[in-house]
């Protein structure tokens, strides 16, 4: 199989933020319970061990006040703890005559068996569970990334499948890499595991070549990681099939979120023998995968024909120079608009 090579040369136009990332710190949070007389009587319907609230008052050591009281939160969040995947459960949450709890997703994968003793589940819904749940106030899963956000059992799920603190896929691609980490991390694996080309810099020059350009589908995806403003971008160049001929397309990533894309910009450049093309975008997230934004076509698209134009020659041989360029906008604080900032 013929590979393509590639060369990339970083020119340095003194336009680098050096601006450190300032640190954070990932304390434990605690798992807080709303009071709830409701929720303690639940507690003690599901076998929750009451608690005296008076520490060791009385004259045969320590008496039961008032009610049953919650334990502490972690081992209340314990018991919303599916047995089988370990998540935590949600409505409808499904118990043995026993009394095992575990989700409706692994009541099916267990095939309607207790997978602690065996007994068949029915369909027995822990109503007293769930009330408990409805009690507790939970820290988001990601706050040891630095989401400092509490939420309410029943509103945390949906909040972090969107938390911007969730972690990262290996933007790599064409390689199926099951990576996720923060962006440090992500690019230190990008550099030592993938061997990735980083340079510094907010301008580049690429040089593609192929020797037979007809042949798409053994072409690789080519990545480089530049470092500039003190973010990371990914530059990716592709072959592949749109519709029945064979085009090539270049763009940016941002390794970070959406909003924070938004605040770049960044223009790619093809040409030879008095010709031109030009590209000019927002950088997209690595929030959206490789193939999504190629297949929304949000890059520098060529034609094989005007590639073969641009290469020159008998047009047998792929040869391409894309040159691009990365700028930061800058705010306009009257009209909110973001102009470009050309000299930071």
């Amino acid at each position: 199989m013929e590979m393509a090579s590639i060369e990339c040369v970083s020119y340095s136009d003194g336009m680098d933020d050096d601006e450190d990332d300032g640190g954070v710190s990932h304390l434990p949070r605690p798992i807080l319970v709303k009071p709830s007389t409701a929720a303690a009587a639940a507690a003690a319907a599901v076998n929750v061990v009451a608690v005296s609230a008076g520490g060791g008052g009385g004259a045969g050591g320590a008496a039961v006040v008032g009610g049953p009281v919650l334990p502490p939160a972690t081992s209340v969040h314990e018991l919303l703890e599916c047995p089988v995947c370990t998540n935590s459960m949600y409505p409808p949450i499904h118990q043995c005559q026993n009394g095992h709890t575990l989700c409706s997703t692994c009541k099916t994968r267990v095939h309607n068996r207790c997978p602690t003793c065996r007994q068949e589940l029915g369909d027995i819904r822990c109503l007293a569970l769930e009330k408990v749940a409805e009690s507790l106030e939970l820290p988001c899963k990601y706050y040891s990334l630095g989401c400092p956000e509490i939420f309410p059992y029943y509103s945390k799920l949906k909040h972090e499948s969107q938390c911007n603190f969730r972690p990262y896929n290996c933007p790599y691609a064409g390689s199926e890499c099951s990576i996720v980490g923060d962006i440090p991390f992500l690019v230190a694996h990008l550099r030592d595991d993938h061997k990735v080309d980083m340079h510094s810099g907010c301008t580049f020059n690429h040089r593609y070549v192929k020797s037979n350009p007809r042949e798409v589908e053994n072409a690789t995806w080519m990545l480089t990681v530049f470092h500039c403003f003190g973010q990371y971008f990914c530059l990716h160049f592709e072959a592949f099939q749109l519709g029945v001929a064979p085009v090539y397309m270049a763009f940016l990533r941002f390794m970070g979120d959406e909003n924070d894309a938004r605040n770049y910009s960044y223009s790619l450049e093809v040409g030879a023998n008095g010709r031109k093309m030009i590209w000019e975008g927002t950088p997209r997230s690595i929030r959206d995968c490789h193939r999504k934004v190629r297949d929304s076509h949000d890059g520098l698209i060529i034609q094989r024909n005007m590639a073969l134009f641009f290469s020159g020659g008998e047009r047998k041989e792929l040869k391409l120079r894309v040159t691009g360029r990365i700028w930061k906008e800058q705010q306009n604080p009257d009209s909110g608009a973001c102009i470009p900032n050309l000299f930071s």
